[in-house]
């Protein structure tokens, strides 16, 4: 009885779980829990920080729903620099309301953390499905 996973031939579709990406799926869970955080951010700016909800809705609504757009952009590396905006966007509000450079700075760290993080567990998944690639094809399989 072989329970082995067959090795893909090059016609073979590829495995799907070689596929997944760690990266997005940390990175895309930081911008929608920031777009929640930032959505919230509008009516503090509003009745604390006495800001006009002319500018308040479009600037903490407008980066909530770029936050989300780019959570499903994500597939796309360009994606990733735009959540690295995002996070600029996110401090930036802190001119408006002052509890935001501290909220926009943690989001920003998480943000630099799943991204870093998740770069270093695709490099390193990458190298271990090559080296099981690789001996496999010694075996003769």
């Amino acid at each position: 009885m072989n329970d082995e996973i067959p090795h893909p031939t090059p016609d073979a579709p590829v495995d799907p779980e070689r596929e997944k990406s760690p990266r997005r799926g940390m990175c895309a869970a930081v911008l929608t829990l920031e777009a929640i955080a930032v959505g919230l951010s509008t009516p503090v700016m509003i009745g604390i920080s006495d800001i006009r909800p002319a500018v308040a809705l479009p600037l903490g609504l407008g980066l909530a729903v770029l936050c989300v757009l780019v959570a499903g952009m994500l597939r796309r590396e360009s994606a990733y620099a735009l959540g690295h905006v995002l996070q600029v966007g996110a401090v930036a509000l802190g001119f408006l309301a002052p509890l935001m450079f501290v909220i926009g700075g943690i989001f920003a760290l998480l943000w630099g953390s799943a991204y870093g993080l998740g770069r270093k567990i695709e490099n390193e998944r990458a190298a271990a499905f090559a080296a099981y690639d690789e001996g496999r094809d010694s075996d003769g399989a």
